[in-house]
């Protein structure tokens, strides 16, 4: 590779791992960031001259703490955390280069718990997440989340003040905190890993590239908490999930559903590396929402079509899951494995009885469910209504010209 290239190349796997090391060594994001941009910088000139240095993540971990030295002492406000910090010693090094017999510290769990801090509002711990663990720039980070570039500076900008102001600490949740913290930041990773599954809006219908850095923070998260049911619970139902991507839209992007997707095209090395992380994260005590989630994605992939998949177990598995989180969403895609189990009469009277549920009457997906159903049924004019629906709630343009389909087919 080329000096840029292999810079570019070592930043991304090494990012979060090098920013994570130097907030821990002087508390404070901005600093860590800035000189981290300023060691990037360094090594694009040098590396193309000197060669790639054997360690490069430690040589840019070594590069941008002595710059942080250099501007902690430019800036006399500083002086005090400069003296205790007690980094004197990194200016009485060498001239940046591989340290001999050190690895760059893996502190990576600290921004896990940092960012996803139940103190930030949940807009403001994904996009922190994508900026300082999935190594995102700002314009990256604005354009996964669907917004503009100034609003996602200003939304970092707040996290980060939030952060200081607030006093949260840069530090890992003591074993008894572990359970309080960690569904937040695993609710973080699978928020980023559904906007990539089935976008919100916009062209596509999915958006592989934050799916697949939703998924490399979930390896990560594995790696550094392997004991963690729920980590492997999540980690397998994303693989088991983001294992049907190719099948999932046509050649115009537009949906593929399960009954019609070739399953030929699921990718079986992910699908397997999933099954194996569902059995240990179902086994050692009640499960969690992400273990039985993994579970039902599990027995889809498994089936050879939609009608041999194990429905009496799915539906039972989300009976399960609905006494872990009483989510009315939950409760409709109960519903439709019923539909799918008992036919779909018995599936309507379900959708019915959650027509009253605030969270449901304006989600676009509870009302295309709907249209589906009363379609099987032979009710066309209801059916064209609930499509209408649908149409009328969003969705991202592949899914508008699905449900367009298949409106005009129920008034045809």
């Amino acid at each position: 590779m080329d000096g840029r290239a292999a810079v570019e190349a070592v930043f991304r796997e090494e990012q979060g791992r090098l920013l994570a090391s130097l907030v821990r060594r002087f508390g404070d994001l901005d600093l860590a960031e800035e000189v981290t941009a300023d060691a990037i910088e360094t090594a694009l000139v040098r590396w193309p001259v000197d060669g790639i240095p054997p360690k490069p993540g430690a040589w840019l971990l070594t590069t941008a703490r002595r710059k942080a030295v250099d501007r902690l002492r430019r800036d006399k406000a500083h002086a005090a955390r400069l003296a205790l910090l007690q980094v004197e010693v990194d200016r009485a090094a060498p001239a940046p280069a591989a340290e001999p017999g050190a690895d760059l510290p893996d502190e990576r769990l600290l921004l896990f718990f940092t960012c996803a801090h139940p103190a930030l509002p949940a807009e403001d711990r994904i996009a922190l997440t994508l900026r300082c663990l999935a190594g995102l720039s700002t314009p990256e980070v604005a354009r996964a989340l669907l917004v503009s570039t100034e609003t996602m500076a200003k939304r970092i900008v707040r996290a980060k003040h939030k952060i200081r102001t607030a006093r949260i600490p840069f530090r890992v949740p003591t074993p008894g905190e572990l359970p309080g913290r960690l569904p937040g930041v695993l609710q973080v990773i699978y928020s980023i890993f559904t906007e990539g599954y089935a976008a919100s809006s916009g062209p596509d219908l999915q958006r592989l590239d934050v799916a697949e850095e939703a998924l490399r923070l979930a390896r990560v998260l594995h790696r550094l908490l392997p004991a963690e049911r729920e980590v492997a619970g999540l980690l397998a139902l994303m693989l088991l999930v983001h294992a049907r991507r190719e099948a999932r839209t046509g050649p115009d992007g537009d949906p593929v559903l399960l009954a019609d997707q070739d399953r030929s095209r699921w990718d079986r090395t992910m699908i397997e590396e999933g099954r194996a992380l569902v059995k240990p994260a179902l086994t050692g005590g009640a499960p969690g929402r992400y273990a039985v989630q993994a579970a039902i994605a599990a027995l889809h992939d498994e089936a050879a079509d939609l009608t041999t998949t194990d429905w009496p177990q799915i539906v039972a598995l989300y009976d399960v899951l609905l006494a872990i989180v009483p989510s009315p969403v939950v409760a409709l895609n109960r519903a439709a494995a019923i539909a799918m189990r008992d036919g779909p009469r018995a599936g309507l009277a379900l959708l019915d009885e959650l027509a009253g549920e605030p969270r449901l009457r304006d989600y676009h997906p509870y009302h295309a469910a709907r249209a589906d159903l009363l379609a099987r049924l032979g009710r066309r004019a209801e059916a064209a209504t609930a499509y209408r629906r649908a149409l009328e709630l969003g969705g991202t343009e592949p899914e508008r010209r699905h449900l367009r389909r298949e409106l005009g087919s129920m008034e045809g």
